[in-house]
């Protein structure tokens, strides 16, 4: 197979590092595989550990300039990764993952170009599985890795040939076209980086291919979204940092797609359409100003909650890269229906939880039924000018 590199990220990853780092050289079919680490943050000796080992495990590693100050966010430190790397091909690669047995080889045996192939997660059972993964417990936290009942049951599975369509780190393809389609979106500094990439990936036409005899050992998210840093045996305790900061990814994500994450069962993305669809909102307060706004591309309110509006674009603003002031405005004299291809009337005195459900649905719907014209859906009128989306303008971004 040919050399690539494994681009890694490590936010106080220290405790993971030294299990990941040596499942990679012990198991990986070619021992001269390029492996980059990006140290984001760190608060336990990572920098100290990287220059100590550097050179045992044969391995690159670079510092956040501004690290202890500001984090460059996942996204950008994956990108860093694979500018830096050397080799056609690059693998996105978890610091709490442990690499199988020639998992970079069955992995590398289905990348054709155009395509994207991901490795098949071996984890713990913490999380429900719908049939994308393999539930097998070999250890909760790095101390108690049990690699020898990892690697016998690999090595055991290396002729499995079942083959499913669907995408998760780790996944490997070729620099270039990586590249072609903008890389990440640097928007998503701690989550939903992922499905923001595979959306584009899906839509400038990848095949992802997942094989089930490449196989990698995840602890679920230890690196990230749990207390990683205590030693505990608690494994459902997530960090408040990390909810706070996939809040904030979420409402990005949406404000961007129009929708929450979607996908089947295997991991494989669905993308719905994005629409240009303008909210006029009546009776609007701040904490229902703060259900919507994601929901749309602009949202108008009246006079009467201009105080609300301020206050809420002082509050919401520090949590995301979207200008508020664009997105949230008055609606004054102006006729929205004529500013926007789709324009949705309402009283927010009337919304309940099955209304609001049906503004989250609404590119669903209008993919489905919609037409051109005007028209009243329960309590919502409706002024439809054109139906073009715009998904696919996401396929390259400016960074």
């Amino acid at each position: 197979m040919e050399k690539i590199t494994f681009c890694i990220p490590s936010k106080s990853n220290l405790r993971y590092l030294k299990t990941c780092i040596p499942s990679i050289r012990e198991n990986a079919h070619r021992n001269d595989h390029d492996i980059i680490i990006f140290i984001d943050a760190d608060e336990d000796g990572t920098q100290d550990w990287c220059e100590e080992n550097h050179k045992k495990y044969n391995f690159k590693y670079y510092v956040n300039p501004k690290v202890g100050e500001e984090l460059y966010g996942i996204g950008k430190a994956y990108d860093f990764c694979v500018e830096k790397s050397e080799t056609d091909i690059f693998m996105i690669f978890h610091a709490d993952m442990m690499l199988g047995k020639d998992a970079d080889l069955k992995a590398f045996e289905h990348l054709n170009k155009k395509s994207v192939v991901c490795s098949t997660r071996i984890e713990p059972p913490i999380h429900p599985n719908a049939g994308e993964k393999i539930l097998e417990d070999f250890g909760m936290w790095p101390e108690d890795f049990k690699r020898g009942e990892f690697d016998d049951y690999v090595t055991a599975r290396l002729t499995d040939d079942k083959i499913t369509n669907g995408i998760f780190a780790p996944w490997m393809m070729y620099k270039d076209e990586f590249l072609k389609i903008g890389g990440h979106d640097y928007m998503f500094r701690s989550a939903r980086e992922d499905s923001d990439v595979f959306n584009r990936l899906s839509l400038a036409g990848f095949e992802f291919i997942q094989p089930w005899n490449s196989l990698v050992y995840h602890l679920t998210g230890r690196g990230g979204q749990f207390q990683h840093g205590k030693v505990t045996q608690e494994h459902t305790e997530k960090s408040e940092e990390w909810q706070k900061l996939m809040n904030n990814s979420t409402r990005d994500f949406i404000r961007k797609w129009g929708s929450q994450v979607r996908h089947t069962d295997l991991m494989l993305p669905i993308v719905a359409p994005k629409y240009d669809i303008a909210f006029v909102a009546y009776n609007c307060n701040k904490e229902m100003l703060r259900i919507l706004e994601p929901w749309c591309g602009k949202i108008y309110l009246d006079l009467s909650d201009s105080d609300g509006m301020g206050e809420y674009k002082i509050e919401e603003q520090p949590n995301t890269d979207f200008d508020l002031d664009e997105r949230i405005k008055l609606y004054g004299t102006n006729k929205i229906s004529e500013l926007h291809d789709i324009c949705v009337e309402f009283d927010c005195n009337k919304l309940t939880n099955h209304r609001f459900h049906i503004l989250t649905n609404l590119s669903a719907m209008l993919e489905d039924s919609g037409e051109i014209g005007e028209m009243e859906y329960d309590i919502f009128k409706l002024y439809i000018s054109s139906l073009e989306s715009y998904e696919k303008d996401y396929i390259v971004y400016a960074k």
